[in-house]
Order: structure tokens, then C-alpha cells, then sequence
């Protein structure tokens, strides 16, 4: 039996919240994997808790802590629905709980690709007069390339799979928020849905894994690049 609408609906919604929440990350990942790479200051191991602080904490914890900053009934919820930028229960937030669920996993890989390039590289272009920014665009980010890659595909790979906070944050609305693991989940709740939910399960798979396979093979020709360079 093929794919029902309800199925690929659920698929297109995935690959649209995981290709945002990563897009959307990226650079605050990027910036504060390099700071935490770079510099040494007072705070550091609380911000470093902070990014880490998802992956330890229950996903249905995370997604509660979101609805409660977010939701239509907190503060900032309601100036979003104000301005016309509502999150709760719509895509956009399941975008964003898949975002956070994903970001210690992006800043860990740049941060330690950051750490891995060698700092005099970058001393050493300072030392020659060039500012900052074109240090960090020219010699930083080259650099940490396959670390980039690597953060950002297994960033995309965990939004791909979240489903406590992005269950908690915005429900299970068919054709607004039910991601792949919400229909796998709501199929598991109905007589005769075991199918749905394995073809679901399937997909998640080979989206799961080429997305790895992705990783290591753009990182591999990264870092050959660099060092042919």
C-alpha cells in the first residue's frame, strides 16, 4: 500500500521544520561555539551548561519551558501574537523546539572543530593588520568547515526526530505540526495505523542515516580541501 496524503503531508512538514530550525541556528551555533572555543571568561561553564542543558533535560521539560516563555498565555507570546509572529501550535514552533533540541549537538561539533584549528593561524593574520571579522571569515571558518557540516547535518538529523518538546510545545495538529514522530505516534493510536506508522518508521530511517552518510562525506572532502590547501 503507498503513502496516504496524511503521510507525506507529515513527511514535507518534517523536512520543512528540521531545514529552518537548522538554517535558523546556524549562526547563533557558529558564534557561540567559537566563543566558547576561543575565549576564557567568568560564566563560562554556566553558558556551557546552558547550551548543554537540553540534552539532559526530558524533551517534555524543554517543550513545557517553551510553552511557558512562548505560549500564547506568557508575556512574550502574546507580544508575538501582537506583532503577527505566533509560534505555539503553529510549524514555526515546532521549528523552534526542534532548533533548541538540536543545538548542543551544532555547537559541539563546531566547538571542538574550532578547538582543533590551530589559534597562531589566526594570530598571526591579526598580526599583520587584518581586523577581526576578516580573521574569523577568512582563517577561523575555513578552518572549522567539517565541524560546520557535521553540527549542522546532525543538527538537522535531531530535529528530524524530535518529538517530546515539539509534542508538548505546539500538540499534534494534523497539517500544521504533526512532524514524523507525531504520526507515528497518533498512527499507533488507532486500530489498523501500525502500517502508516511503519512507513514512517522506514523513512525516518533513510532520512536519519543519509543525513549521517551526508555528514562524514562532506566533512571527509572538507578537510581534504584544507589540507590541500
Amino acid at each position: 500500500m503507498g503513502f496516504g496524503a496524511a503521510e507525506w503531508d507529515a513527511v514535507a512538514l518534517s523536512l520543512k521544520v528540521a531545514t529552518w530550525a537548522t538554517l535558523a541556528s546556524l549562526p547563533f551555533g557558529i558564534f557561540v561555539a567559537y566563543v566558547l572555543a576561543r575565549y576564557e571568561f567568568r560564566g563560562k561553564q554556566l553558558v556551557n551548561a546552558l547550551v548543554h542543558l537540553p540534552l539532559i533535560l526530558p524533551p517534555v521539560a524543554v517543550g513545557y519551558i517553551l510553552l511557558s516563555i512562548l505560549g500564547p498565555h506568557a508575556p512574550m507570546g502574546r507580544f508575538l501574537e501582537v506583532v503577527g509572529l505566533p509560534v505555539a501550535f503553529r510549524w514555526s514552533g515546532a521549528a523552534i523546539a526542534a532548533a533548541v533540541m538540536g543545538f548542543p549537538l551544532m555547537v559541539r561539533a563546531i566547538r571542538l572543530s574550532f578547538e582543533a584549528a590551530d589559534p597562531k593561524l589566526e594570530q598571526a593574520a591579526a598580526s599583520l593588520g587584518a581586523p577581526p571579522m576578516r580573521v574569523f571569515a577568512t582563517i577561523s571558518l575555513p578552518l572549522a568547515l567539517p565541524g560546520i557540516l557535521t553540527g549542522a547535518i546532525l543538527a538537522f538529523a535531531k530535529a528530524m526526530g524530535e518529538f517530546g518538546a515539539t509534542i508538548t510545545f505546539v500538540s499534534n495538529i494534523p497539517g500544521q505540526t504533526r512532524t514524523l514522530p507525531s504520526a507515528i505516534y497518533a498512527f499507533l493510536q488507532v486500530p489498523g495505523g501500525e502500517g502508516a506508522a511503519l512507513r514512517l518508521v522506514v523513512v525516518s530511517i533513510i532520512i536519519a542515516t543519509g543525513a549521517l552518510l551526508v555528514s562524514e562525506m562532506l566533512a571527509r572532502r572538507a578537510a581534504r580541501r584544507l589540507a590541500g590547501s
